[in-house]
């Protein structure tokens, strides 16, 4: 069984890595992005290695160096697959792993999504999760419904500070709250046993098990039920990235995993101490909200060998690599020792980013979960069959089941 000294670990998965010019390495197969079998690969990959879950990163626009504007750059990777068809597509070759892709909250509607996450937890058998997440403003244009809220002034690094975009965003992680609040109602529009299926009697479906939403708001008016029954897991996931105090309030309200981006223990440790007073707030004290940490990872043998590495990539790419997240550029001894530092100062997880796929992660699950647990400090075998039991958390009693009775 997990002890409390077991940390969990995912892994983003995104193109041919996170670092711009990782489709050039000589192992990259930048050919494959846009097949099946590369995603085939890469989840098998992380399935060998006992890892909790895979997030799938997607969004609404062309990839951009810029927060709000496209680039006209063609030395990196343009173009990605629909993250939630990309898990369906590979939920049949796993039996263990989660999968959890990016869907917006901005541009789609909560039916479409909440239809489309519970169809992905029937296909994986207990396995769905969603990360819920804001579009960009450049992804607005693409719809033409939308008017772009003012942006900050950028800084020194060309970006407004966490807290003044998630400020300047704060009608839209409200609008984001609304929707993961309709999306978890029609999960549980259908009772548990509201399929009869007994041609006997004629009966398919007990349709007083069966619950309109009815959900008013600012910007949802939605009745329901929905048209996918309750799913395995009755509530798949549902996480969220944050950087700043406002998402960190939306994930304590609505999320059972935050993503967070700590600077270092201390960081670790403010930012975990909001999230949970945010959850009490929230009327949460009795569920369980995951914060994992995000890191990228660059890593090598030696140190020397992943800086060099990374030297080189930064030379194919003409600039020094950057992220919103902090990056370990190092060997999997060293990762292990930044994780068990950041999982004492209360992060119960991470996500890790690979640099470079599938380098980083082949190293992640040939070194990094070896070494973790040597150090008695990761599973040594799947220990549960879907992803909130991997994770600990509980199948939700359905709320209008309980309400009727």
């Amino acid at each position: 069984m997990t002890t409390a000294r077991h940390l969990h670990l995912a892994v983003a998965l995104d193109g041919a890595g996170w670092h711009p010019a990782a489709w050039r390495e000589p192992t990259a197969r930048p050919e494959e992005l846009l097949t099946a079998r590369y995603w085939a690969d890469l989840v098998a990959t992380a399935e060998s290695g006992l890892l909790d879950f895979v997030t799938f990163e997607d969004a609404l626009a062309l990839q951009s160096t810029g927060f709000n504007r496209h680039d006209d750059r063609v030395d990196q990777v343009r173009g990605r697959l629909d993250a939630v068809l990309i898990a369906s597509r590979v939920a049949p070759l796993t039996r263990h792993l989660g999968l959890v892709p990016t869907a917006t909250t901005t541009h789609t509607e909560p039916f479409h999504v909440s239809k489309a996450i519970a169809t992905l937890d029937f296909v994986s058998e207990g396995r769905a999760g969603w990360r819920a997440q804001l579009s960009k403003p450049l992804e607005n244009p693409h719809f033409g419904r939308r008017q772009v809220p003012p942006l900050p002034e950028p800084g020194p690094d060309g970006l407004p500070s966490p807290d003044e975009i998630a400020e300047a965003f704060a009608d839209a992680f409200a609008e984001a709250e609304d929707f993961v609040t309709v999306v978890r109602r029609l999960w549980d529009s259908w009772e548990d046993d509201a399929e009869i299926r007994d041609a006997a009697t004629e009966r398919f479906v007990d349709r007083d098990k069966l619950h309109y939403v009815d959900f008013v708001g600012r910007w949802f008016s939605v009745r329901g039920p929905s048209i996918v029954p309750r799913p395995p897991q009755g509530q798949p996931l549902v996480t969220a990235l944050g950087h700043a105090s406002v998402p960190y309030r939306f994930g304590a309200r609505s999320a059972d995993v935050v993503y967070v981006t700590p600077r270092d223990a201390d960081h670790a440790r403010a930012v975990v101490g909001e999230i949970r007073a945010a959850r009490q707030a929230a009327g949460r004290d009795e569920e369980t909200v995951h914060v994992f940490g995000d890191l990228v990872v660059l890593l090598g043998a030696t140190q020397a060998a992943a800086e060099d590495r990374r030297a080189r990539l930064d030379g194919l790419a003409g600039a020094e690599f950057t992220s919103d997240a902090p990056i370990l550029t190092g060997t999997a001894a060293q990762l292990a020792d930044r994780l068990l530092e950041l999982h004492e100062a209360g992060l119960t997880g991470f996500r890790l980013r690979p640099a470079t796929l599938p380098d980083d992660l082949g190293t992640v699950v040939d070194a990094l979960v070896p070494e973790l647990q040597r150090r008695g400090a990761f599973r040594t075998a799947y220990e549960a069959d879907t992803l909130r039991g991997l994770l600990g958390l509980c199948r939700p009693a359905n709320r209008y089941a309980a309400a009727r009775s």
